[in-house]
């Protein structure tokens, strides 16, 4: 079987906010909105990772286990930390070899900031 991640989706509470923070925030190339399906998605490379409301809190605020790669750590850290986002661990070496930084959304979404190398 030939198989590849299509889309990730991810919970949030409010889909304005949402929106604007990843369209404006992070960069993210908005695909489309669907606001009476209370949806939406961006385009990233081959994936597109989407946001939907969440039907109760229970689905908001987790760690999604969800990777950025950026070509610099550091530097995607000093621009978005200066935009304001919250971030859960700085860029740090991992015991494994790697190089990121963990933030997360307005909602509490965990995330990692990586890099690919």
């Amino acid at each position: 079987m030939d198989c590849r991640i299509g889309y990730v989706t991810v919970s949030v509470r409010d889909l304005d906010h949402a929106i604007a923070f990843y369209r404006d925030i992070m960069g993210f190339p908005l695909l489309y909105a669907a606001p009476e399906f209370h949806y939406a998605s961006f385009q990233l490379g081959d994936v597109r990772f989407s946001i939907a409301v969440a039907p109760d809190d229970s689905h908001v605020a987790r760690h999604s286990g969800i990777g950025f790669y950026v070509a610099d750590v550091d530097a995607a850290h000093a621009a978005l930390a200066a935009k304001g986002v919250n971030f859960t661990m700085p860029p740090s070496k991992q015991p494994w070899g790697g190089y990121m930084a963990m933030f997360t959304d307005p909602d509490g979404n965990g995330f990692y900031l990586d890099s690919q190398s």
